[in-house]
């Protein structure tokens, strides 16, 4: 390493490479934790295939109630309440801002991961070379997390991962190749198009691929609705070591698709719309995967993954698509059915072999089957929060990652409910403060909301409902100390809002906080005495999660709901005291 150049070295106890959301989940969940955290990204933005580098949909489980909960609707309530015309440089921001301004968290973007020292088969730390301030960024940590995607730390350290698809008969998995390869799904450069109030020419650049008619397109949708996820190309090549030469043939391919809507198609009525954006980033769908304690494979998620350790789950159909890509004339990709949810282990998530090294997001330890359905992003982010979680615990306790597993497995799923992570087939555990004490409502049953289910499933709401102006209360057989009040909210689980947009129509439908989240609530308190004042008041909340830190000897808390975003009364999943 050339040393006329500067150079920083960054002690801390977790680094995170990677910086997509996977990354930025596992982050800020370490962080919040209480552990000291790097975060060295290689791009100016975060968000990764979110980014508006790239631009892919945000996707994750399908059906009622399923929406994923955590930290990536923390960011999801922000984007819905602060970027009402759905703009990538604003969501850019709140990404940015969610990591920049997170204590115990040190934010390394353009910086790109290249070198790595070990001792033994452990990580004693990592390099980047930041391009902006020509500058080389060591971070030396306890445990490190690769959430890059291309998983950079495996040549790097010696653990081991797969590429490509296995045999058919290696995990009895029927979706896959009689024999293995290693070919993958290949990567996208995505476009994006705005609607006018006049009609609008496109010139087509000289070296743009001709498509003539849509006959030259087979079995590719020409709506503009859609974010052209089949432009798409890679899975036949070397999905990370010929990307640039991948990035050259897909500019030619969507600028040329792009022609064939606006001057050669006769189904799309385009006439008013022009080109707002090509992506020149490809996004990857599939690289190299970590070989954990666990694979995934396509029997696990159909079989609905109900592991002892479960800590994320996934709820997208095994989406496999085609390697040729746009050099295939067949279908672009086969939606081979997977359940909703189903559960992915934490074993998934560490080394086998190296003994420090978590990992999250599309690069988890699974076959490629599985990976088709759990590489959506939704999913990946809620494995980054299983990862700083487990991290974090970690940390804490000076255990290995595969230690976290053998001995505080519980203790990692309950803090995940705790931060609003939902685990199906798991009940969170309730303070005792909660279940000691006496709980009435003005109106209702309010009972649901202490039983560790802070959503719907099922035929069972598992809320409370009334309306705007009545109370939920809490009352102790003697004055208790009370130091914190934890709510949920209704925040729409389903059906599924995209954060983001793929195209500009003129009259977009709206974009905004949900109607029945609760906007202003109060919280009263009494010595006994019968008279009640208020210990704490919020009048713009949108977030579905809301924790307040209060001092108080008490008799009896209240909950008093006061407005929504639009919805005639309050709905209510939990509220906790402790």
């Amino acid at each position: 390493m050339p040393t006329q150049l500067p150079q920083q070295t960054h002690p801390v106890d977790f680094c995170v490479v990677g910086g997509g959301l996977a990354g930025m989940c596992a982050a800020l969940a370490a962080a919040r934790h209480g552990a000291k955290v790097a975060l060295m990204h290689d791009r100016p933005v975060l968000g990764g295939n979110a980014s508006s580098e790239i631009r892919m949909w945000v996707c994750g489980a399908q059906g009622e109630n399923n929406r994923e909960t955590g930290i990536i609707d923390e960011i999801h309530c922000e984007n819905l309440y602060r970027n009402p015309t759905q703009n990538y440089s604003l969501w850019d921001s709140i990404l940015y801002e969610k990591a920049r301004f997170e204590p115990n968290l040190t934010l390394l973007l353009n910086c790109s991961c290249n070198r790595l020292d070990m001792d033994g088969d452990r990580i004693k730390s990592v390099t980047g070379w930041q391009t902006t301030t020509e500058t080389w960024h060591t971070v030396e940590a306890n445990v490190f997390a690769d959430c890059s995607g291309d998983s950079i730390l495996a040549p790097l350290s010696g653990a081991e991962f797969r590429i490509g698809r296995e045999a058919a008969a290696e995990f009895n998995e029927d979706i896959e190749p009689a024999e293995a390869d290693r070919k993958t799904m290949g990567m996208s450069c995505l476009i994006q198009s705005r609607e006018t109030s006049k009609p609008q020419p496109f010139t087509a650049p000289s070296w743009a691929n001709k498509y003539l008619s849509c006959a030259d397109l087979p079995h590719r949708g020409h709506d503009l609705g859609t974010n052209f996820w089949w432009i798409e190309l890679g899975g036949e090549d070397d999905s990370i070591h010929d990307t640039e030469r991948l990035r050259d043939e897909l500019l030619k391919v969507a600028f040329g698709v792009w022609d064939h809507l606006k001057n050669h198609c006769p189904k799309t009525p385009a006439e008013n719309w022009v080109l707002d954006w090509v992506g020149c980033l490809p996004g990857k769908r599939e690289s190299r995967r970590y070989v954990g304690d666990h694979v995934l494979t396509q029997n696990d998620i159909r079989a609905e993954g109900r592991f002892d350790d479960l800590v994320a789950y996934g709820g997208w159909s095994m989406d496999d698509h085609h390697p040729g890509g746009m050099r295939y004339p067949g279908p672009p990709t086969i939606f081979h059915p997977a359940p909703s949810p189903y559960g992915i282990p934490y074993r998934c998530l560490y080394s086998r072999n190296v003994e420090n090294l978590l990992f999250a997001g599309r690069n988890l330890s699974a076959t490629h089957a599985a990976m088709s359905s759990t590489r959506v992003m939704a999913t990946c982010a809620l494995l980054g929060q299983a990862v700083g979680t487990a991290a974090s615990i970690a940390v804490a306790n000076g255990l290995t990652p595969r230690g976290v597993y053998q001995t505080r497995t519980g203790e990692l799923k309950q803090t995940l409910m705790e931060d609003d992570c939902y685990l199906p087939w798991n009940r969170r555990e309730l303070p005792a403060l909660t279940r000691e004490a006496e709980l009435t409502a003005s109106t209702g049953d309010p009972e649901p909301l202490r039983n560790g289910l802070d959503r719907p499933i099922g035929g069972a709401d598992n809320g409370w409902r009334g309306p705007l102006g009545s109370w939920v209360q809490y009352a102790f057989p003697a004055k208790r100390k009370v130091s914190q009040l934890r709510f949920v909210f209704e925040g729409n689980l389903s059906p599924r809002v995209r954060d983001t947009r793929c195209n500009y129509p003129l009259d977009p439908p709206p974009f905004a906080v949900p109607a029945p989240m609760i906007r202003a609530f109060r919280v009263e308190a009494t010595e006994g005495s019968g008279v009640w004042q208020v210990v704490a008041r919020e009048e713009n909340n949108y977030q579905r999660l809301v924790r307040l830190a209060v001092d108080l000897e008490t008799a009896a808390v209240r909950f008093v709901p006061e407005a929504t975003w639009g919805a005639d009364g309050a709905h209510v999943f939990a509220w906790d005291v402790r």
